[in-house]
């Protein structure tokens, strides 16, 4: 990354707190970054990233406060951002809320912080859960420097090595988003499956975790798939817990979690989705007194599923007033902030057909087929259900004292940008 140094600045551009980290700079170069900002934003160019001779200012605005790195190397400007806003994130973990007045009331508190976050330019413990267990907020009462705990000085930055639980848990929830945008005469134009594997560990001392997913590799090379459905994850992203050589050389997940939340890893499958929830629309307008739809939503997937919390967002006319509905199941209510019915239905089975039909007024003369025609939105959650099909088939526990630990696993799909466009 190579950073020179840091600087939080207010918004007039005054120096609050800097550090030095590799000394190849002049620190007084700051005093031309503010004028720099305001002449570019005058020519109506945003950029946050300013040259000005040899060195590079990197900059994000937070509040009404300025956090700069400025650099002579050639620096990876994406990790420049990133330590930036995990800065941010850091501060206001420790501050609740980050202002000119918590700058000037912690600077000794942030002293402390930059000392420990970045070492001659090179982003360090950014954890902000290990930075609390040895620079706290009480500092002065402390007589003795505390040692500062063995996540910082070995291989496993991001969790501590006394962490105790009366009860042994593990929660794992794979969490899968739909997209999909469909044609007004009923073709997929779009479909993608977004899943994440997301973790609550409540786990005593240093535990490895293994996971095992019905992974389409793992299954082709072992040949342990059998008649077992296997799915071929793209575009994979893991927590920086996970030992990737592992995971390249058999397909094994294997890890020493951080302790409580955290997302294990993310994928993507681009494969056609069947859209889960159907909606067909029918618009009858009268041109300058009604507009009439009639709309069919259809669960598309097994009848033991349940979609909980659906709701369909309908489109209608700026201009339309004097709503009436009329419905199988649950309830609408037109929202005119949204331009919009919402038919809600708490909960929708597998394999089922509802109807709803709505009425509007339509008072204005002005022609509506100017306004376009936005398509429908669809929001649901699916419990105990995956789209893709992916299965965790273990999850392992091994820690040295040998406790007993219980796996929880959840299975959840839900929407994303789910579109189905109108006729």
């Amino acid at each position: 990354m190579s950073a020179s140094a840091v600087y939080l600045l207010d918004v007039k551009g005054k120096v609050l707190v800097c550090r030095n980290y590799r000394g190849d700079i002049d620190m007084s170069v700051i005093d031309k970054f503010m004028p720099l900002v305001l002449e570019i934003e005058d020519d109506g160019n945003v950029s946050p990233i300013i040259q000005h001779g040899d060195v590079t200012f990197v900059y994000i605005k937070y509040s009404n406060l300025y956090l700069v790195a400025s650099t002579k190397k050639n620096a990876n400007i994406a990790l420049v951002f990133s330590f930036l806003h995990k800065l941010v994130q850091i501060f206001l973990e420790y501050f609740k809320e980050m202002e000119e007045e918590s700058i000037r009331d912690n600077f000794v508190l942030i002293y402390e912080l930059l000392d420990e976050v970045m070492d001659f330019g090179f982003p360090q413990t950014t954890d902000s859960k290990i930075l609390q267990e040895y620079i706290t907020q009480d500092s002065h009462k402390l007589e003795i420097a505390p040692r500062p705990p063995m996540a910082v000085t070995n291989a496993v930055s991001w969790r501590s090595d006394k962490i105790k639980y009366r009860k042994n848990e593990v929660f794992l929830d794979v969490i899968e988003s739909v997209n999909l945008l469909v044609s007004a005469n009923g073709n997929v134009l779009r479909s993608e499956i977004v899943g994440a594997v997301k973790m609550r560990v409540y786990l005593s001392g240093m535990p490895e975790l293994r996971l095992g997913l019905n992974d389409k590799v793992l299954f082709e090379s072992t040949g342990k798939g059998g008649k077992s459905k296997s799915v071929e994850l793209e575009d994979v992203k893991f927590h920086q817990c996970v030992r990737l050589p592992r995971f390249e050389n058999d397909r094994t997940i294997s890890f020493i979690p951080p302790d409580g939340e955290f997302e294990l890893m993310s994928y993507r499958l681009t494969t056609h989705v069947k859209p889960l929830i159907w909606v067909e629309s029918v618009i009858e307008r009268h041109v300058h007194s009604r507009v009439e739809y009639m709309i069919k939503a259809k669960s598309q997937f097994k009848r033991r599923s349940t979609a909980n919390n659906v709701e369909i967002v309908i489109p209608v006319p700026k201009d339309a007033d004097s709503p009436k509905f009329k419905t199988t199941v649950g309830n609408c209510k037109y929202a005119p902030d949204l331009n919009a019915v919402i038919w809600t239905i708490k909960s929708f089975p597998g394999g089922k057909e509802y109807l709803m039909r709505a009425h509007f007024g339509l008072p204005s003369v002005q022609a509506e087929e100017t306004e376009g025609k936005p398509p429908i939105h669809v929001k649901f959650e699916i419990p105990y259900f995956t789209v893709s099909g992916i299965q965790v088939r273990y999850l392992k526990i091994i820690e040295k004292s040998g406790y007993q630990a219980l796996p929880w696993v959840r299975y959840i799909t839900q929407n994303g940008d789910y579109q189905l466009r109108t006729q």
